[in-house]
């Protein structure tokens, strides 16, 4: 078995379809890849709505559980799968027609840890309006690098989705890479722990997926469930700067990353959460998940470290004050 692709189910009715469709335009030998579809729960049509794609390919098994969340979701199919390389899609986004070919054969041949690809986002609209079979693609083209060049040169700690790479599934059994279970912002820690012990991987410059944005904005908003998740993934992600063998430049590049996420947490606090109790009870949640947590990038990072580990909640009050300050 060459490819194992694992598709989550969750609330997607409007979406799963072209998904799972997309999977089977791809020029694929339907012998040599399994789909894993994981229904996580989900209350709406989304299993009816593709019960006909279900029942026509053989190469699909459907797996069914109580909702546990997407990193629950994505643990088990790992541990099911069966192919030489794992993709993992989001079941809103879909893969551009006769997209993965070159990039499986590519790591079938190279046998490197992780193959990662670029992506379009659009719109519903924009996707409408657009035959995704009639994109141009460039000649395929890509980059053999170390994990560290990768980590370094296209990490970006803002975009750490999962779904545009390719994984070697014995590098993830090796290594025991997995998921954090019950978190909302699962795909960082993750990407970061990939590409710090992958060996060798593939930069391709080849387009996989369509990202559809925008339609989470309606019903996705931060509560404080949500920003303790973000603070379980800053934690998550800190604990890699103890790796052994890190070269400075990785440690570096590291700690500026959980710093980028530490300020994303401390812009949701002050913005997102209306109470101050609610506020403090993050903030003190941080604390107890990275009690070290440390910056010492420039004296803006030294004042918000030294302010987050001797008087985090006076710090808080500190940046909300600013922010009312710098809206007038």
């Amino acid at each position: 078995m060459e490819l194992s692709i694992i598709v989550p189910v969750y609330q997607v009715e409007q979406y799963i379809r072209p998904c799972i469709e997309s999977i089977f335009k791809q020029g694929l030998d339907e012998c040599l890849f399994e789909v894993i579809i994981i229904n996580d729960g989900t209350k709406d049509r989304s299993m009816e709505v593709i019960a006909d794609i279900i029942e026509a390919h053989k190469n699909i098994t459907v797996l069914n559980q109580h909702n546990q969340g997407l990193s629950v979701v994505r643990n088990k199919g790992i541990a099911a799968a069966k192919g030489d390389y794992i993709l993992m899609p989001d079941s809103d986004d879909f893969l551009i027609e006769n997209s993965l070919k070159p990039l499986l054969e590519k790591a079938l041949e190279s046998q490197v840890d992780l193959v990662v690809a670029d992506y379009l986002s659009m719109t519903d609209e924009e996707i409408e309006h657009v035959k995704t079979s009639q994109l141009q693609q460039t000649a395929f083209e890509y980059e053999v690098k170390t994990g560290e060049e990768l980590f370094l040169q296209d990490l970006d700690p803002y975009h750490c989705f999962v779904w545009r790479t390719l994984f070697r599934r014995e590098f993830l059994l090796e290594n025991k890479l997995a998921f954090v279970p019950g978190i909302y912002i699962q795909d960082v820690p993750f990407t970061h722990e990939c590409y710090l012990k992958a060996k060798n991987c593939i930069r391709a410059f080849w387009l996989l997926n369509i990202y559809r944005k925008g339609h989470e904005s309606a019903t996705f908003s931060f509560n404080v469930k949500k920003a303790k998740d973000l603070c379980t993934a800053i934690a998550k992600t800190w604990e890699l700067t103890r790796l052994g063998g890190l070269s400075a430049k990785i440690q570096t590049k590291l700690r500026e990353d959980v710093y980028t996420s530490f300020s994303m947490l401390i812009w949701i606090i002050i913005n997102k959460i209306e109470k101050v109790s609610d506020r403090f009870d993050i903030i003190d949640f941080l604390k107890q998940q990275a009690p070290d947590l440390s910056f010492c990038n420039g004296k803006k990072q030294k004042i918000d470290s030294y302010l987050y580990r001797s008087m985090p909640h006076l710090f808080i009050r500190l940046r909300y004050y600013y922010s009312i300050i710098s809206k007038k």
